[in-house]
């Protein structure tokens, strides 16, 4: 536990995260080393069929967690975020400019909406750096932690 939330901590600093990613793995793997060491000791089925699912889908969740942080849409996805962006900005300019009165507050307004939907958009895909964080759902790795002092 006190790994996890090291690495978790540790997101912003690519480098430190990895190391700490590094860590974890290599503690899962000799928790899961010992745990079916144990069990075949033990030869107990009704406490392996408790244990090894239970510490299996601990893994798979770190897994899961590990993987949505590094999984991003392709480049190719952002570039035509950009292309949107341009062309809309484009096409209200074209329509703006046949008129001889300008309403700024249509220009702001426009200008604002599309720059904070681009902004919020690519935020959602780095969720420990921006301004949109998801750092308030480490408290129950914490809450977990502290329980079992």
């Amino acid at each position: 536990m006190d790994s996890r939330i090291e690495t978790y901590r540790g997101f912003r600093d690519r480098a430190k995260a990895q190391q700490d990613i590094g860590k974890s793995q290599a503690l899962q793997n000799e928790l899961w080393q010992k745990s079916v060491a144990a069990a075949a000791r033990l030869n107990n089925a009704a406490a392996t069929m408790l244990l090894l699912p239970a510490l299996n889908a601990m893994i798979d969740i770190t897994t899961t967690r590990i993987a949505a942080t590094e999984n991003h849409p392709p480049a190719v996805i952002f570039s035509m975020l950009a292309a949107v962006a341009l062309v809309s900005a484009l096409a209200a300019g074209f329509e703006m400019g046949g008129s001889a009165n300008r309403s700024w507050l249509h220009i702001v307004g426009y200008a604002l909406i599309l720059s904070v939907s681009v902004y919020v958009i690519i935020d959602l895909e780095f969720p420990r750096r921006g301004l949109i964080r998801v750092d308030a759902f480490d408290h129950y790795i914490t809450d977990v932690r502290s329980s079992m002092k």
